[in-house]
């Protein structure tokens, strides 16, 4: 593993020479892996973005149990956050929690059987299998696509139902105006091209219904050379932070019982032209013989502990 300086320097070095990398940073960016595509070893790291996935292949029997947390034990912290955006310390944090699962699949078998945009299986330690993109550079433009907000899309009307919910709303302008703000820090030109649309998630339990926009830039000419350099002024990522960043995140700190990890950090992929970078949610760890599934939501001042709650619960899922 990196330091945040050292990857700087190696993505800036790797970019330059168009040499392609893979990499996964933690959630402040402080460490990072970086491999070149032809010095991986396929039995340490897997990785696959934007594939499709299993072609006819069904899911085995198999069991999956979660305990999560009390709504008790939900409240202290929710309260913390709250009481800090009333206070005016902040307008959206992204509080998250680990929960114990059970399973008989192991993390290889997950990362295999996982249908999701960016998959990633590192030793027998954890993997990840989101849904969400961070940034892509792709011909001198830069792209990011923050996703906000989410629903159980049984739900009556639940598409109506959630782009026209008070606190989410809030919640998504607040997140797609960091995120230009932040892409305005290394690209020109920034604006919100698609604003707040609508994807689906397949789950083992149900399908859900995901919010997200896309927020566009045009990079300096010699980007390839700064790939390090200007992708680590977005760490960590503004979704699964919040607003304002700096101050946010010491109150993630104080509220969170555990530390993240490298849970919400991001992956990618440069194959020597454009860089394709995945926010890492949807992720189990292993400690010992115990699985930890880490899921989380948005708090804002309209937030609901009941629905914030169940979110949390929700978020913990298989997508086969």
């Amino acid at each position: 593993m990196l330091d945040r300086e050292k990857a700087i320097e190696r993505m800036n070095e790797l970019g330059a020479r168009r040499i392609p990398f893979f990499f996964f940073t933690d959630f402040m960016g402080s460490r990072c892996l970086i491999q070149p595509l032809g010095e991986i070893n396929p039995s340490e790291l897997r990785f696959a973005l934007n594939q499709p996935g299993p072609k006819n292949q069904t899911a085995p029997s198999f069991h999956f149990k979660k305990h999560p947390l009390t709504q008790e034990q939900f409240h202290g912290p929710f309260r913390y956050v709250v009481d800090q955006i009333n206070y005016g310390n902040s307008y959206l944090v992204n509080l998250t929690f680990r929960t114990p699962i059970e399973t008989n699949l192991s993390l290889a078998d997950i990362y295999e059987l996982s249908q999701a945009r960016y998959k990633l299986l590192y030793k027998d330690q954890f993997v990840v299998f989101s849904p969400e993109t961070f940034v892509k550079m792709v011909d001198g433009h830069i792209y990011s696509y923050p996703m906000k907000g989410t629903i159980d899309a049984s739900i009556a009307d639940a598409e109506t139902q959630i782009l026209n919910d008070p606190k989410e709303t809030a919640e998504h302008v607040t997140i797609v105006d960091l995120i230009r703000n932040d892409l305005s820090q290394i690209a020109s030109e920034v604006s919100v091209s698609r604003f707040r649309f609508i994807t689906e998630v397949k789950t083992h339990e149900k399908k859900l219904l995901q919010v997200s926009s896309e927020i566009t830039g045009k990079l300096p000419a010699n980007y390839h050379q700064s790939l390090g350099s200007m992708l680590f002024r977005l760490l960590p990522a503004g979704s699964i932070s919040g607003a304002p960043k700096k101050e946010t995140i010491h109150i993630i700190k104080t509220a969170e019982t555990y530390d993240r990890g490298f849970y919400t950090g991001v992956c990618g992929l440069f194959d020597g032209q454009d860089l394709d970078t995945g926010v890492m949610i949807r992720f189990i760890e292993k400690e010992g013989d115990q699985l930890y599934y880490k899921s989380g939501g948005g708090i804002t001042s309209f937030s609901d502990e009941a629905r914030e709650y169940q979110e949390i619960i929700d978020k913990i899922y298989l997508p086969f």
